[in-house]
């Protein structure tokens, strides 16, 4: 698979009628997004969430409206506003804001009231049926951005070597037990221990508690979809800040799920994985990604083994 860029970038779901929107979180996936389909000539409207979108949206989106997370009314109106009928949302929103810092407005405070639980999926799986109700229908999130979703086999020139290898697997079985849960995608191992687990703090930070309680012990980081992964919304990503932050907390080897995990900056990721002597490998998923139709499963057959760099 080759590196992307906004000539390569594609999906099936580029050549769907109607206008488009973007509802924008934190990072660089909003600003991804916006490229890969301005390469395919499309121009979509942004909805930038005002406590965690980049200010620096605004230089390259045409039309751009700020709206606080608590907004949901003033959000769908804007949407109407701008003859939106699919829309992407792209960009990390912190869990923590999601239920502790946003003031709703009635429509999500009546949505938040009726969730039978209060975790993140259930909050923006309310929210995109909200959506369909309105006619808009919510896409997978990497419909633009399919080759930063690498295949299976060893990302860098390192192949994780065997007390690696003894960790990963034993990673991946509790890491797929938590996600199940819908408590957290990754987990720190050392020695076939569960050193550290994620929940609403992200994968940066579960790493250096991890480097904190392991007292200089090498550690292994293991990040996976769910088992039943909505690529519409909170897909695994990974980006420079968590190499860096591997390297310093003496994390040597990185496993993800094939296909369902975002590569960011993926030739400068791997080149400084490379550097810091880390290994990176995708696995084949245990389970496909969610039936949804908006979800569409380009899984490849067997290609584990592969050399996906």
């Amino acid at each position: 698979m080759g590196y992307p860029s906004e000539e390569n970038m594609s999906s099936s779901g580029a050549t769907l009628p109607g206008k488009w929107g973007l509802i924008a979180g934190n990072g660089k996936f909003p600003f991804l997004v916006l490229e890969a389909a301005r390469s395919q000539g499309i121009e979509m409207a942004v909805i930038a969430l005002r406590e965690e979108a980049s200010p620096e949206l605004e230089g390259i989106a045409k039309r751009l409206h700020w709206v606080s997370l608590g907004e949901l009314s003033r959000a769908l109106e804007l949407l109407h506003q701008e003859g939106v009928t699919r829309a992407v949302m792209a960009g990390q929103v912190k869990h923590t804001k999601i239920f502790s810092a946003i003031r709703p407005d009635w429509k999500l405070a009546k949505l938040i009231l009726s969730l039978p639980r209060k975790n993140t999926d259930s909050l923006i799986g309310a929210v995109a049926r909200v959506l369909e109700d309105e006619g808009i229908q919510l896409v997978d999130s990497t419909a633009f951005l399919k080759p930063l979703l690498p295949e299976a086999g060893v990302l860098t020139r390192r192949t994780p070597d065997v007390r690696e290898s003894g960790d990963i697997a034993y990673g991946r079985e509790i890491a797929r037990h938590i996600a199940g849960l819908d408590l957290g995608q990754t987990v720190v191992i050392s020695d076939r221990a569960c050193v550290a687990v994620e929940a609403m703090e992200g994968t940066d930070e579960t790493i250096e508690r991890a480097a904190r309680l392991a007292a200089g012990k090498p550690l292994v980081v293991v990040k996976v979809a769910k088992p039943r992964q909505d690529m519409r919304f909170d897909v695994p990503v990974v980006g420079l800040r968590t190499v860096e932050t591997m390297r310093r907390s003496r994390a040597t080897a990185l496993a993800i799920d094939a296909c369902r995990t975002l590569l960011f900056d993926r030739p400068r990721l791997i080149e400084a994985a490379d550097e810091a002597g880390i290994a990176m490998q995708a696995f084949v998923p245990e389970t496909q990604p969610s039936g949804h139709p908006n979800a569409p499963n380009d899984f490849p057959n067997d290609v584990s083994g592969a050399k996906a760099r």
